[in-house]
């Protein structure tokens, strides 16, 4: 089953996509900042022989509407589950990367009865400094998404991966200059904005931490850190940088189904 749709949710448009068994438990991919649901494609094989693999591009990238800024974790949260209403789905396991992660840590908080099990890739429950996500919006502000794309894509991948895989970081940084520029700095302050590091002590969903070594915008540390604070979550670190589902997407499927499954 394989099925692209537009959802609307309170007058928003988002671009959506529903993959693998009709019949199988569905498992939601939510995409980090600057990437769109694409960036999930190499954990469809893994995942279609089993689950029911729910896609969207989240507001302000991809093909979803750009809304007027700035936007709040909580609202991306609300958007899942506006979309899960209009599916009629109850409830899901769910993954998200970078800022899909905190989406999933909030839905975990404020809606625990929506999600399964959750999988925390390369997140923190707070994520870089009020001047690091200013100036970044203001470089983006000034020059566009080109004027962010190298310096993003050296954090995004390792120097060796950015050498041996050209063709696919190629179509990542497509992806990342074709994002909305004010679709990016809405989230941008969505990110600046929140700190859930106290809050996910009350997290009771098995959960699994995916951390990459190489990662410096969410760390192994911060990934580590996230892992003890959340009761008996699993923590798996991948010998890469912030986009690990990507540059070790083979392990990474495989850690994330064998959880999913489990």
């Amino acid at each position: 089953m394989t099925s692209t749709m537009e959802i609307s949710v309170q007058n928003e448009r988002f671009n959506c996509r529903v993959d693998g068994r009709a019949d199988g438990p569905v498992v939601v991919l939510s995409n980090s900042l600057g990437t769109n649901l694409t960036m999930w494609n190499e954990q469809l094989p893994a995942l279609a022989q089993r689950f029911r693999v729910f896609r969207y591009d989240t507001r302000g990238h991809g093909a979803s509407s750009v809304t007027p800024g700035p936007n709040t974790i909580p609202k991306l949260g609300r958007d899942v589950l506006g979309l899960l209403d209009a599916l009629e789905i109850r409830r899901v396991h769910f993954c998200g990367l970078s800022m899909g992660g905190m989406t999933g840590m909030w839905l975990a908080l404020n809606a625990p009865e929506r999600i399964d099990r959750l999988v925390l890739a390369n997140t923190a429950p707070q994520i870089g400094t009020d001047e690091v996500w200013n100036a970044r919006i203001e470089a983006v502000r000034k020059g566009g998404m080109e004027a962010i794309a190298e310096a993003v894509l050296e954090r995004w991948f390792t120097a060796g991966f950015r050498q041996g895989a050209p063709v696919t970081v190629a179509r990542i940084r497509a992806m990342l200059t074709e994002t909305p520029a004010e679709g990016y700095i809405a989230n941008c302050a969505a990110i600046r904005d929140m700190d859930q590091r106290e809050a996910i002590r009350a997290i009771r969903h098995p959960t699994l931490v995916i951390a990459g070594t190489h990662d410096p915008a969410t760390t192994a540390a911060d990934g580590r850190k996230m892992a003890e604070a959340i009761a008996g979550a699993r923590y798996v670190e991948l010998d890469a940088a912030h986009i690990s589902n990507i540059e070790k997407a083979e392990r990474f499927s495989a850690e994330l189904t064998r959880f999913l499954a489990s």
